[in-house]
């Protein structure tokens, strides 16, 4: 099921739409698998103003395995019965609503790639389970009870890419 989820968010990753309006300027939305301390998909409205300058308006949702969750936590049968669904429950979130600022750079004198140097704001929000307290007897479900930390940050976003604009319609994205 993970290799599946994996493989479907690594085909977001490579997908980009771009709409030129103008020689000079384009817009386009792209999808991005993220991987590292956190597993999601980010998604983002671009602007590309005179190929030098972008401008990008984005969401991302990130999931990572709880880091406070007990070594003995078992969903007892109810995690059988969603066939593992169920783990999705105790995972750490965090969404970002960021916005970012870049500097086109071109890679080489065709325009089939280019450098984006962006970074910029995010507001973040960060759901935790927390306070794991054992519950006795429970066959049924889970074997601990918790409470979910939410709170909010606002973060720096640092994410240069390198794109690859094959087409005014298709590309790649590696960030």
């Amino acid at each position: 099921m993970r290799r599946t989820i994996i493989i479907f968010l690594c085909f977001f990753a490579f997908t980009k739409l771009n709409a030129q309006f103008s020689k000079t300027n384009g817009i386009y939305l792209d999808g991005e698998a993220n991987i590292g301390n956190y597993l999601g998909v980010s998604f983002g409205l671009n602007y590309i103003t005179e190929n030098n300058f972008s401008f990008q308006a984005g969401i991302s949702g990130l999931l990572r395995n709880s880091r406070s969750k007990p070594e003995d936590f078992s969903p007892g049968l109810t995690g059988i019965f969603t066939l593992g669904l169920s783990n999705l429950l105790y995972l750490d979130e965090m969404d970002n609503y960021q916005f970012l600022v870049g500097k086109i750079l071109d890679a080489n004198k065709n325009g089939t790639i280019r450098i984006n140097l962006a970074g910029g704001i995010a507001y973040t929000i960060i759901r935790e389970p927390t306070n794991w307290q054992p519950v006795n007897g429970s066959t049924w479900g889970e074997n601990y009870t918790y409470d979910i930390d939410k709170h909010s940050t606002i973060s720096l976003v640092v994410n240069p890419k390198v794109e690859f604009p094959f087409t005014r319609y298709f590309g790649f994205i590696l960030s």
